[in-house]
């Protein structure tokens, strides 16, 4: 199996994504943070300082960041096009990873006996200045986030 952040707990509450788990497969010596990458836009990243101790780690997201980054590109985009940008316009995914600046693993949830977790495990939309933002399993069991312009899901 291939090292990754094995994500042990999720928890999207108060404006904020905590993430709780260990890393896999690769020594957790050094400096590690949170990173998002927009899925859409691989250049557009964001990041957060990650505690580390042993091989488990800890780090938190506000989601406030990610709503902002999010109406940024629509905006601009609309700037662009002309095309205004409406109720349940889209959805942009942001990917999650561990980096300690020279690997980055992918977070996810790969070693228990749970498969297809995106269907199972749902977690809470939190809101942000009309942008939707929720944790998800991808059909591959990563961790990932989406953030949904528009009306609630």
């Amino acid at each position: 199996m291939k090292p990754h952040a094995e994500i042990a707990e999720v928890w999207p509450r108060d404006g904020r994504v905590r993430l709780v788990g260990h890393i896999h497969g690769h020594p957790a010596e050094g400096r590690w943070r949170l990173l998002l990458t927009r899925r859409s836009h691989a250049e557009q990243r964001l990041d957060y300082p990650a505690q580390v101790k042993g091989d488990r780690f800890e780090g938190e997201l506000p989601v406030a960041d990610l709503a902002a980054a999010t109406g940024t590109a629509e905006a601009e985009a609309e700037i662009r096009t002309g095309v205004l940008v409406g109720v349940g316009a889209g959805v942009e995914e942001w990917d999650i990873h561990l980096t300690d600046g020279e690997v980055e693993l992918r977070a996810g949830r790969r070693l228990d006996d749970i498969h297809g977790k995106k269907k199972i495990m749902v977690f809470p939309e939190q809101r942000v200045r009309g942008i939707g933002v929720r944790p998800y399993y991808t059909v591959k069991d990563n961790l990932s986030l989406e953030c949904r312009t528009g009306a609630s899901t």
